[in-house]
């Protein structure tokens, strides 16, 4: 049977229990010495995380840094519990120069070989970048640039022995993802080459701002651009390194422009620049070249094509001053090739290309089927056999333009309404004054020192179709064209119209606002051609009706826009008789002819002389053609005109005989008749003077006083007289015949129709046993001219 209890333990004595309780002291202290170096540790490393590593140990990095062949200062030096020691405001200077700062890191993971940094060993093994910011160093005039640094960089870099090893680099600069790999050697015998002077460096830095600021008009609706390099090469001699790099991008937004496909790639070897090629594509087209750049020479070649839509391609880059007045309807083909030296301070490039624009508008005039050849040397430029069509017709020219050396060839029949946009103002305007109903066949040789019109000097022949100038049409006409000085002279012109031909010459000169004609000879309507010269005369012409064109000569200068020396001198002879409104009536003259001087607001008919109802008319005017002045002061002289055709013509009366002379000098302005105011004299012989209606009631009254002498013909009968708003006013007013003479006075209102007129009949022959009562015989006129009412004076 078990036993139930156990037998009972022996107790130790108490001095066998010492050596535990020394123990447990020995542990508390332990545990006490590892809190302590804990908490030492702790506060070293939030120290050191916090504050960073003193003054000597950032040398002894930067100095490491150096032999591995980075150039760099360290602001601060901290340690990270998971990373190491970590380098923050890193700032990376050119190894040539360190005054020349390349970036600024935000910070870099350093790995270290500790025990070789304890005996004063290299011991710098890697830097690791982890979602770092570089900023570069770029200022313009207001500072430095926004966004010109590297966001999200990762980077690892190897130093083994004499090397620098990049695995991969990559980063995101003004949105393009960029990644680097490759390797530079860092021999122990380093010697750098000759440092980069200011002047390059300040230029380099230049390119590259200029680069930014490009590169931060875009914008990327896809995924960002990738550019992908690779690079090899010696410290030594960093400017003899080759680069490889590849550039791709899916969809690139500038302004209103759409970039798609883009696909570049380049390599720099031996200080050579080789894009082997550069392409993209837009809605319109696509864009294919190839550049090279050597830094030796200087000097860059390139080609290139392009079928892109020029226009807003070359709006978002802010060129697109040029081609602000052309629409493109479809996408302009060019083909270029050429070089040119970047070390000129003017760039002058050498070009050569080909252009093809199948449909296009030019100030909305349209146009098609344009092409050219084109090259440039950046001083002279040559555009040949240049092809450009429009629905009136054709033009082809040639055009060099260099220095002190302008020519221009051009054939065409393209109505030249349709080339005022491509012409300066002035010339411009005078083809703006042509209608072209049929497009003219134009042929000019133009020399000049420059391509401006007013030093052109050239040759042509110009043969026109139907067409208006001045909306007065000719038939046809044919003429040479001389430039010189400004002006366009047309040398033996002929213009053919259905009622004639006119000939000669003429000069249209835009410096002096004035038209100069020579040897001109007419047989057109003067009505009609008068509107060539100046439309504004026309009013002034167009009352003298020929009933067959006259024979017309002109010579002289005729000023438009202000000018003050215009003297044109046209002399008009018109055989075949002429119509002319006078108070209301026509006046019809067999023949007429006459001088007119044009000057400065002012014609003068001189030696005017005509046939007017089987007498004579001779006479001479002044007319203004001021503006708001249109006074004139005219003088004319009359002879032996057919007085019964006179009366007729005036009063419907048609038994009148006589022959009728006088003059009259008078004012006026323009054709209000009551303005004109004159004088005259008047004197009618073999005249039946009863036959003009407001004397005619008289002859009932001398036949009841003397019978059958109411039928008596005046054998003479004259009178002075004045003119004044409409009234003939009348003094001395004497007729006389075989039983009577009348002596008058009156106002005869021949534009109111109204008559104040006093007349003494006295009596002759049998009249004469009437003396006594002489006075009984004085007669008062009043009513309308056409039906007077006469009644004696006195009874």
């Amino acid at each position: 049977m078990p036993a139930i209890l156990e037998p009972p333990k022996n107790v130790a004595p108490t001095r066998d229990r010492q050596p535990t309780f020394v123990h447990r002291i020995a542990v508390n202290v332990a545990r006490l010495v590892v809190f302590v170096a804990i908490a030492v540790s702790l506060s070293g490393g939030w120290y050191l995380a916090k504050r960073g590593f003193g003054r000597q140990w950032r040398y002894r990095v930067v100095e490491e840094l150096h032999k591995r062949g980075v150039e760099a200062s360290i602001g601060r030096l901290t340690l990270d519990p998971f990373r190491g020691l970590v380098a923050k405001n890193v700032r990376i200077f050119d190894y040539k120069n360190r005054e020349k700062t390349l970036a600024r890191i935000s910070e870099v993971s350093l790995d270290i070989n500790y025990a070789a940094l304890i005996h004063h060993e290299p011991f710098l093994n890697a830097l690791d970048v982890q979602n770092a910011q570089i900023t570069l160093p770029l200022k313009d005039a207001e500072g430095t640039i926004n966004g010109a640094q590297f966001n999200d960089l990762r980077a690892h870099v190897y130093f083994p022995p004499e090397q620098i090893y990049v695995s991969q680099a990559e980063g995101v600069f003004c949105g393009v993802r960029i990644s680097a790999t490759g390797q530079l050697i860092k021999r122990a015998n380093y010697q750098p080459s000759s440092p980069v002077s200011e002047e390059e460096w300040q230029k380099g830095l230049a390119i590259l701002e200029r680069i930014v600021k490009e590169l931060q008009k875009f914008s990327f609706s896809a995924a960002p651009p990738s550019l992908q390099i690779k690079f090899s090469g010696d410290v030594a001699e960093i400017e003899n390194a080759r680069v490889e790099a590849t550039l791709s991008g899916d969809r690139l937004q500038r302004g209103n422009y759409e970039m798609r496909g883009l696909s570049a790639t380049a390599e720099w070897s031996d200080q050579h620049l080789n894009i082997t090629h550069c392409e993209w594509n837009d809605g319109s087209g696509s864009f294919a070249g190839r550049a090279d750049w050597s830094r030796q020479g200087n000097r860059v070649n390139f080609q290139m094509r392009s079928s892109l839509d020029l226009k807003i391609f070359l709006d978002a880059f802010d060129l697109g001053g040029p081609l602000a007045d052309i629409t493109f309807y479809s996408p302009p083909v060019v083909e270029i090739s050429g070089s040119a030296n970047l070390g000129h301070s003017l760039l002058r490039p050498e070009i050569i290309g080909h252009a093809i624009v199948a449909s296009f508008a030019y100030k909305r005039v349209p146009f098609s089927d344009l092409a050219a050849d084109f090259s440039w040397d950046g001083e002279r430029a040559l555009l040949r056999d240049v092809r450009l069509g429009h629905q009136t017709g054709q033009l082809r020219a040639d055009l060099f333009d260099g220095p002190n050396d302008f020519r221009l060839n051009i054939d065409s029949t393209i109505s030249p309404g349709a080339m005022r946009a491509f012409v300066p103002f002035d010339l411009a305007e005078f083809l703006g004054e042509w209608e072209w109903q049929r497009s003219p066949t134009i042929h000019l040789t133009i020399r000049g020192k420059d391509h401006n019109p007013e030093n052109w000097r050239g040759d042509g022949i110009i043969t026109l179709d139907r067409t208006r100038f001045h909306g007065v049409g000719m038939n046809g006409g044919s003429m040479k064209i001389h430039f010189a000085d400004g002006a366009i002279s047309c040398q033996d012109f002929h213009v053919l119209r259905d009622e004639g031909t006119g000939a000669g010459n003429f000069t249209y000169d835009f410096k002096r606002h004035e038209v100069r004609v020579s040897n001109i000879k007419s047989f057109l309507d003067p009505a009609e051609a008068i509107f060539w010269i100046d439309p504004k005369v026309w009013q002034t012409i167009v009352p003298y009706k020929f009933r067959h064109p006259p024979t017309v000569t002109a010579n002289g200068i005729y000023q438009f826009r202000g000018g003050k020396n215009t003297h044109l001198e046209i002399t008009v002879d018109g055989a075949n008789g002429i119509d002319y409104d006078f108070l209301g009536k026509t006046l019809p003259f067999d023949r007429v002819a006459a001088r007119l001087l044009f000057t400065d607001d002012r014609l003068q008919i001189v030696d005017l002389r005509g046939a007017l109802l089987s007498g004579t008319v001779r006479g001479n005017a002044d007319i203004s053609l001021a503006r708001n002045d249109p006074h004139y002061r005219a003088n004319v002289s009359v002879s032996a005109i057919d007085f019964p055709h006179l009366t007729d013509l005036y009063y419907n009366y048609q038994t009148a005989h006589g022959q009728l002379s006088g003059t009259y000098d008078f004012t006026g302005l323009g054709s209000d008749a009551r303005t004109m105011r004159g004088r005259g004299k008047v004197e009618v012989t073999n005249g039946n003077v009863f036959a003009i209606p407001i004397f005619g009631p008289l002859s009932g009254i001398l036949n009841h006083i003397v019978p059958g002498s109411g039928y008596s013909i005046a054998h003479k009968a004259s009178t002075s007289f004045t003119i004044s708003e409409g009234i003939i006013h009348i003094d001395d007013f004497d007729a006389a015949g075989t039983f009577f003479s009348m002596l008058g006075h009156g106002d005869i209102h021949f534009l109111d129709d109204k008559l104040d007129f006093n007349l003494r009949l006295n009596m002759k022959g049998p009249g004469l046993l009437l003396a006594p009562v002489y006075k009984l015989f004085e007669y008062t006129g009043e009513g309308s001219l056409k039906k007077p009412d006469w009644h004696p004076k006195r009874f």
